[in-house]
């Protein structure tokens, strides 16, 4: 009796071991284009380089650039067998496309089979995986081809093109079936019609984003730059403008000319081209698309457009020279093992009236160009010194050039954490970027004995005349990363670093008070100010978005959006919710943080938390 039953048990674990084995997904319809009419070649000889003959086999072969998912219009059920039909021709041949979207709920190894008495090429992904080349006139002897699905199968796309003609003795016909690998695997798949996915590395890793965008002096073109990572890595870069008039596109070419920027004054981008025999410098009109030469043989270093557009300026590279005993190096800083710490740069000026190269600084320390008053009257450079003895190691020396006379005034001498200086619209007054400890802690908003963070950049406005400095930004407590001080309105608008998120400030000098500018994006790449309107263009990005370009008008702080090349295939990810979550730490500090839910998120499921 025992033995009876163990036999009896037998055979039903191993029939359920077959039940198991023998769970596939199939789907239930699927999308079709075509057909497409092909045509065998003229046969100039009966056989090919290879001493091959032509056949379908050859046919099948034949080179198909899928189209787009969405023009997939056509629609098939399967049978009650698991088979969809698709008609022969009634003369000729030609090829069926059938597609669909196939997805797993997790990590896995799997099997897709398709079954046909045609020929055919599986492609999972736009990558050829398998080939069918043989035919036969049987539903009962069709045969298959398999694709390994491994990993995680991310709404992969599947075409399944298959050869027909006229001879056949049976309509198209194709069965699909999907299989986990492991018997007792708790993978299931999924079919369906649309691109929706959830988001991987290559999602973050490729496509094309915009990087930056600069606005025309008149607030009328903005230039935007982009950038597109293809697969396997390769880079390349875009350039387009936008009309705010025409509210439109009106240029774009793929690739990203030199030193492309706006003139100061004029609707005019400026790029540069090289030669044996130097530089040439262009103007580029945004509606014309003419380009017109105004400056050739320059040297080949970047450029500093004048206010005034009659002149550039440039830095030009020296090398200091010293001998060595033999088999020795002799080092004249804690850095000199740095390739770039003997050299020394030197300012000059370029007149594109007369062609004179006129240099502004010499001997042996670097100046570095700060800024050029409006009125072409002064130019700020300041030169630094290394001091190992005291944090941050260097010190920085401002100096005010008069550019027609050539004289210089000492605006400070050896001062520590001073970074840079431009000019205020009157030029009575330089905004100055530097650490708390600038200025002998003028900026520094601490406790007696702690220790400032020289990395938390402050803003500081400093009268010329007087040398009085005030610490603009002191108990402001975002970090300053860039600013700009804008003529028309007098405002000086900030670009900062608030917890997680790059904001845009503006401070109003009279009512030294600060506001937030409402914009789109949680992170601001770029703020470009528009030299002679109220306008301004902006790039950011947020959590559940790439990088977008936007038009913001000054006065009333509308943005509108004018780029978001990205935008097509964050379509097609499902992205789950985003949503603030903050704490207060025992020392009373809070923690701002966020958390993310998965797509599809059912607050009754119990899900792992990631930290």
């Amino acid at each position: 009796m025992n033995k009876q039953f163990s036999t009896i048990l037998l055979i039903l674990l191993l029939l359920g071991e077959t039940v198991i084995a023998q769970i596939t997904f199939s789907p239930s319809e699927v999308s079709t284009f075509g057909p497409i009419k092909v045509q065998t070649p003229v046969l100039l000889d009966s056989i090919n380089l290879n001493d091959k003959s032509y056949s379908d086999e050859l046919l099948l072969t034949t080179i198909i650039n899928f189209p787009a998912p969405e023009k997939f219009t056509g629609k098939l059920q399967s049978d009650t067998a698991g088979f969809f039909i698709l008609p022969k021709p009634e003369e000729g041949k030609t090829f069926h496309l059938v597609s669909f979207y196939l997805s797993a709920d997790r990590y896995g190894k799997g099997k897709l089979t398709v079954t046909s008495p045609n020929t055919l090429e599986l492609w999972l992904d736009n990558v050829k995986c398998a080939t069918k080349q043989t035919q036969t006139d049987s539903l009962h002897l069709a045969g298959s081809v398999d694709a390994v699905l491994n990993g995680f199968t991310n709404n992969s796309w599947v075409v399944i093109k298959l050869l027909t003609t006229s001879d056949d003795v049976l309509d198209a016909m194709v069965k699909i079936d999907v299989r986990p690998e492991e018997a007792d695997s708790l993978l299931i798949y999924t079919f369906n019609g649309e691109n929706r996915r959830r988001i991987d590395i290559r999602d973050i890793l490729e496509g094309i984003r915009v990087n930056n965008s600069s606005i025309s002096p008149s607030g009328r073109f903005v230039l935007l730059s982009l950038r597109e990572t293809l697969p396997g890595g390769e880079n390349r870069s875009h350039t387009q403008i936008y009309d705010n008039r025409q509210q439109k596109i009106i240029f774009s070419e793929p690739l990203s000319r030199p030193q492309l920027k706006w003139m100061p004054k004029s609707d005019l981008l400026t790029y540069v081209a090289d030669s044996e025999e130097g530089r040439t410098l262009y103007t580029l009109n945004p509606l014309t698309m003419e380009t017109l030469i105004i400056a050739e043989k320059l040297p080949k270093e970047n450029f500093f457009i004048a206010p005034d557009e009659k002149s550039l300026f440039y830095s030009s590279k020296e090398s200091l020279i010293l001998s060595n005993p033999g088999g020795l190096k002799r080092l004249i800083g804690i850095d000199d093992r740095q390739s770039y710490y003997r050299d020394r740069y030197f300012l000059y000026r370029y007149f594109l009236d007369t062609g004179l190269n006129q240099q502004l600084t010499f001997g042996k320390q670097t100046a570095s160009l700060n800024d050029v008053s409006d009125d072409m009257r002064y130019l700020l450079f300041s030169v630094s010194d290394e001091d190992l003895n005291q944090r941050p190691f260097s010190t920085s020396t401002l100096y005010r050039l008069n550019l027609e006379h050539m004289i210089t005034d000492t605006i400070w001498e050896n001062e520590r954490y001073v970074y840079s200086a431009q000019f205020s619209p009157d030029g009575k007054q330089l905004l100055i970027h530097g650490a708390p400890e600038a200025f002998n802690g003028i900026g520094l908003n601490i406790k007696p004995k702690q220790i400032a963070n020289s990395y938390d950049t402050q803003s500081f406005v400093m009268d010329i005349e007087s040398k009085e400095v005030t610490p603009v930004t002191r108990t402001f407590d975002p970090t300053i990363s860039a600013q700009e001080w804008n003529r028309l309105d007098n405002t000086i608008y900030y670009r900062v670093e608030e917890g997680d998120r790059v904001n845009i400030y503006r401070y109003l000098p009279r009512k030294a008070s600060f506001e937030k500018l409402p914009l789109k994006e949680e992170v601001i790449r770029s703020f470009n100010i528009a030299e002679n309107a109220l306008w301004a263009t902006y790039t950011g990005v947020s959590t559940s978005n790439s990088a977008r370009s936007y038009l913001l008008n000054l006065e009333t702080l509308e943005s509108k959006l004018i780029a978001d090349p990205y935008s097509n295939r964050l379509n097609e990810l499902q992205l789950g919710e985003v949503k603030d979550w903050h704490f207060t730490s025992s020392y009373g500090d809070q923690i701002e943080g966020r958390y993310y839910l998965p797509p599809y998120f059912d607050p009754k499921i119990k899900y792992p938390l990631i930290v």
